[in-house]
Order: structure tokens, then sequence, then C-alpha cells
């Protein structure tokens, strides 16, 4: 099979492309490095090509569409700068439609888009938020033009699938709250947690939906991946502590959260447990531990920690 993955040297694309790589499928990644690393991919890997553009530039997307492609698994986001709404529109809403455009002129079988749980808004009316949950995206110049692209994938008339997305973390990640803890503990600076909860799924859990996608399970339409379940991000900063085997002198400190801060963000995954025949099942210890062992391998430079750009040199 020949997949297409935008983004895909970010944390759940080069994911998803070693995922296809392994099995034995051509795979094309494009990607402009803003938020991925070259590093995460394969380079020379039989089977790969990387086209280094992005996918609001028209000469870029025809470059990754030069060839025949049978599945494109749209990853590319921008995220990191809450204030850039420009560069959010151009990638996510322009690049989005340069993407859908090609893949109907590609006449491909399937277009898979990966959206935020941040379409339903910071204040869900609903817990767990289900597929019929109003879309309300205005929190984020993120939630507004993901939730934009995703209108323009079911606009397309392919046969397509959107993935709204619980917390993913695992290796390769710089996005949330865990590589934060990481590097402030390995450098042993205070920490503190917000008194929120998240729905936290490992990425390979979230990569086998995305396979089997890829293969044509489920349906045309919204999908859900989440563990159905979440956790306090107290729990999550143990597991980190836990897993770099520190001591500390005291608890961590528990901040309140916010007005403007969700309480919980939790999915309900029942449609995409049925119809993918699938479950989330990596202990969250278990995938702190994964990512950890990354971050000692890799380092971490950059973490994006509700959409704003931390350096983590201060």
């Amino acid at each position: 099979m020949k997949v297409l993955v935008t983004g895909g040297a970010g944390f759940i694309g080069s994911h998803m492309a070693d995922r296809l790589l392994a099995r034995g499928d051509e795979v094309v990644v494009i990607d402009n490095y803003a938020t991925g690393r070259p590093a995460n991919l394969p380079r020379g890997a039989r089977g790969l090509r990387v086209v280094e553009g992005d996918i609001a530039d028209p000469a870029a997307i025809a470059d990754a569409f030069s060839a025949p492609v049978d599945i494109v698994v749209h990853a590319a986001a921008s995220y990191k700068d809450p204030e850039d709404w420009a560069t959010d529109a151009a990638t996510n809403v322009v690049g989005t439609a340069n993407v859908v455009k090609a893949s109907r002129v590609a006449a491909v079988r399937r277009l898979i888009y990966l959206q935020t749980a941040l379409c339903y808004g910071l204040h869900p009316q609903e817990q767990p938020i289900t597929l019929s949950h109003p879309l309300l995206p205005g929190n984020s110049s993120y939630a507004i033009s993901k939730t934009a692209g995703e209108q323009y994938v079911a606009l397309s008339g392919l046969d397509w699938q959107s993935f709204r997305l619980a917390n993913a973390y695992g290796p390769r990640n710089l996005s949330g709250p865990l590589p934060t803890f990481f590097s402030r503990l390995s450098d042993g600076r205070p920490c503190f947690v917000m008194d929120t909860r998240r729905d936290f799924v490992y990425v390979q859990d979230l990569v086998d939906v995305l396979e089997k996608a890829v293969d044509g399970k489920g349906r045309s339409g919204p999908y859900h991946i989440s563990s159905g379940s979440d956790h306090a991000i107290e729990e999550l900063f143990d597991a980190t502590v836990a897993a770099l085997g520190v001591t500390l002198d005291q608890p961590v400190e528990v901040r309140p959260r916010g007005a403007d801060d969700a309480f919980t963000i939790l999915l309900d995954p029942t449609d995409t447990n049925r119809d993918f025949e699938w479950r989330a099942r990596t202990p969250l210890a278990d995938g702190v531990a994964a990512a950890i062992s990354d971050y000692h391998e890799h380092g971490v430079t950059a973490t994006y920690t509700h959409l704003k750009l931390t350096d983590l040199r201060a």
C-alpha cells in the first residue's frame, strides 16, 4: 500500500510511519519540521520518501502526491503558539484544504484526519463526551482551525475518518505536561500540577487504531480515540517521578485550575471499541516509563504545554 503521512516527522505521524514501513508499505512523509524532528524518521529506510515542505505550499503538496497514493493520514498541524493565528489558519485550514483537494484528484481510497478533543470546548455539556456533542471550538486558535480542517475533510466526498483524540503521550512527545515534568525533575527544578484530570492514550495504542483505519476498518465519519477513563495530572506526575527514580523532599504543589481550564475532557470511545475491535491497553505507568526512556536517549529541548511554547532552558 502507498500511504502519505502529513506531519510524518512529528510525534504521532512518525510512529505511524514506523508502523507502516515495518509491515512493508510505501510511505511518503511531508513535514516542515516546525515541531517535528528529522531524527524521528528512519532516514534511508526502504520504502520511505521524505518531502521537506509545508502543506500550505501547493508546490510541496504536488511533490508529495507526485506518485500514486492509496491512503492519506493527515497528522500535520500547527499548534505551538496560541497567538499565531495566521500560521494556524494557513496550516490547519488552507493546508488541510490543499491535502483534501489533492486527495480528490488522486482518488485516494481513504483520507484519515487527526482532530483535537478541544473541538468540544473547555466546558463540555456531558461527561463522557459522545460523538453527538456539538462542536464548540471557540476556546483556541488551534481548536478553531483544526475543526475547520475537519469540515473540509467531511466536504471532500471521499471515504474519510476523523479521529478526535484524547491526550496522546509516549516516546517523541513534546507536548503536554509529561516532557515538562521530565525536564524540570531532571534539572532539580520545582514542579507544580493543576487540579485537573485528562484522558491519556499511549501512542502505540493510538497507532493500532490508525493502522486498522488504513486497512479499511470503520465507517466514514468521526470517531474518538480514548481510553474511556481519566487520570489526575498528579497521577501523571507521580508516574514520572517513579520512572525517573527520584525522591522528592515534599509533595508536589497542586494548584487550582483557572476559570478557562476544563476539569476533565473525557471522550466516549464506544464506537471505536466496537467498529475497530480495539481497547486502549497500555497502563499509564508503563507508557510513562517508555516516554522517559526516550527522553533520556534523545533529550527534550522545548515542550508545548497548554499550546504555549516553553523554553526549558529558563
